[in-house]
Parts: C-alpha cells; structure tokens; sequence
C-alpha cells in the first residue's frame, strides 16, 4: 500500500517525495500499469514517498493548452493550496504534461517545488546504487525512444530516458527525427482530448511511420499521452502483433533487482 500525505501527516511523517499520478494514470487503465511499475520501483529502491489520493486534482494542463486560462488558474490554485498545506518540496511524475505544468506554471501562483520527471528521479537511483537494472530479458531486442514534447523540446530532458534504456541489454535505435527535431505524437495542447481535424493523415500515424523505419521490435516512451498515440498508431498499422509499445518505467520493472 502507498500511504497518503494525510495519512503520513497524522503520523507527523514527510516523504522523500510525492509522487504526483494525474489524471492519465488515476483513470485510464493503461497509464495505470505504468504508474504502478514506477511506483514499485521506488519501493525496490526504498525510497519513502507519498500520494495525494483523493486530495489530487488536474494540474489543469489540458484546459489551458486549449485556452480556458480562467479555469487553469483555479485548478492550479487548488492543488498549489494543497501542496503547500502539506510543506510538499519535491514532486515526481510519470506525465511530461503534469511535469511541465507542475515545474514551470506552477511558481507565478505560489506553487515552487523541485519537480522531477520519473526518468530523472530514475537515472538518479540508478547512479546512486539504490535500483539495480539487468537487461537480460531485452538482449537482442530493437529499441527506438519516443520523444514527449513536453519532456524533450519543452524541458531539455534528453539524456535521462536514453541512459536508463541503454541499462538494458538491448539495441536503442534512434528515428531519424529525434531529441530536439522529434516530432509530436498528436496528442499534445488539448488535442488528445477533441477530434481530429481536417488533413490527409493523422499525426500519431505519421509519427508511428517515422518509428516503423527504424523496424523497431519495442517502441519506447515516457509519457502516458504518447503511449496511447503509439499504440494506436501501431494498431492502425496493423503491426500490434510484432511491436509494443511500453514506457521505460515499465521496461526497468522488468529488469530491476
């Protein structure tokens, strides 16, 4: 079980860190199971940390990208009022978007907190000696990185997912538009949440293509909203039965010690 902060509060305890889910990996079976592999991680690393539980709210990402600012600063505002309740100074996520929003919007409002994402917290463990990785179940094995945009080219986030893949006996393959020429998966600025419009090809179709070139046999990323575009776009390639697509946190649970 993971405690809460009101739970570790009344007992006059702070974590290490907060873990922050978001609304991907609180509802969506999917990004559950990646959350879940990130949190077990930390436990095998022994890492003290916490969730909110039901005190968490939308950072308010989506509803900003799509331009109601009004209800972003209220959101943001809740959860800022909530944080600071608790004195929370480090938070960790799985979501570039959470990530994002968190570390860069969140200070003009009064929310100033050291914000990792869970590739950076990770890396950090691994160099540490806290989390042991063996690559054995990947050996000969095809990796390409997707990169989230809200990760790489928003935060400069490059090397951290790079060198927790490279922890595996696989061979990480790069598409040829990468790192800070990577390109969108199609689900960022609120568009994973509205229909697509008008155009010859959707964009995580397009992205997918750009990864098939490489002939990946995994496609790797590190946020819940890309993985849901991969996948799809993997499925409508019809090569669901020879690709997979996971994000690194899953891919370390496999192999940790």
């Amino acid at each position: 079980m993971i405690p809460t902060m009101a739970e570790l509060s009344a007992q006059g305890e702070t974590p290490e860190v907060l873990l922050w889910v978001g609304c991907a990996g609180s509802f969506d079976d999917r990004a559950k199971s990646i959350v879940k592999a990130f949190a077990r991680l930390l436990q095998q690393a022994g890492v003290r940390f916490a969730v909110l539980g039901t005190e968490e709210s939308c950072t308010g990402d989506p509803a900003k990208r799509a331009g109601n600012e009004f209800l972003f600063q209220m959101q943001a505002m809740m959860n800022i009022q909530v944080l600071n309740n608790y004195q929370v100074t480090k938070i960790v996520t799985a979501c570039p978007h959470c990530f994002n929003t968190l570390k860069n919007e969140y200070p003009a409002l009064g929310g100033n907190y050291e914000v990792m994402h869970h590739t950076e917290l990770l890396k950090k463990l691994v160099q540490e000696g806290r989390l042991t990785i063996q690559g054995g179940s990947f050996k000969g094995k095809r990796i390409t990185f997707h990169d989230p945009c809200y990760l790489g080219r928003a935060n400069k986030v490059y090397n951290a997912p790079r060198e927790l893949l490279s922890k595996l006996d696989a061979d990480l393959v790069e598409m040829k538009k990468c790192k800070a020429r990577a390109m969108c998966c199609g689900a960022g600025g609120a568009q994973m949440f509205k229909e697509a419009e008008k155009g010859d090809k959707e964009i995580n179709v397009l992205r997918t293509e750009q990864a098939l070139e490489v002939t990946p046999d995994i496609i790797a990323t590190a946020c819940p909203f890309c993985n849901t575009m991969m996948t799809d776009g993997v499925k409508t390639k019809e090569k669901e039965n020879h690709i997979k697509v996971y994000d690194i946190a899953e891919l370390l649970y496999e192999n940790a010690k």
